[in-house]
């Protein structure tokens, strides 16, 4: 079987951009993007609050919608997650019982779209844990 590497890459990007950001701060000592007087600080608080704003109105749906709707909208991705990694196992087993009828290379496809969304769902909460000192 080959190296997994769809796996690997989508958990292993936390991690590497941590590493960047820890470079970064080592060679600047900390200094990084800090404002230089009280306004400033005032003005990048305001740009971070637009930008939040901004993201929220995206995100919003026009007018009213049911609490079903919302409930549905906020978890798709989770449903679609749950659909990879659910579909990914079914061809492995399908498979693994009917190899004539379901190709090796379909169900390698599909376990790995099944590791990139496990990979979504758990990748950043385990790197955390690990990360905690």
């Amino acid at each position: 079987m080959p190296f997994p590497i769809a796996l690997v890459l989508p958990a292993l990007i936390p991690v590497f951009a941590d590493g960047l950001r820890a470079i970064f701060t080592r060679l600047t000592d900390g200094a990084g993007v800090r404002p230089a007087n009280t306004a400033e600080a005032i003005q990048l608080m305001q740009a971070d609050a637009a930008r939040l704003q901004a993201l929220a109105a995206l995100d919003a749906p026009g007018g009213s919608i049911s609490s079903w709707v919302a409930d549905l909208r906020a978890s798709a991705r989770y449903i679609a997650a749950g659909v990879c990694i659910l579909g990914g196992w079914a061809l492995a087993a399908m498979a693994s019982a009917y190899p004539e009828q379901v190709p090796s290379e379909v169900a390698a496809r599909g376990m790995d779209a099944a590791d990139s969304a496990f990979s979504f769902l758990f990748g950043d909460r385990m790197y955390a844990h690990l990360r905690r000192k």
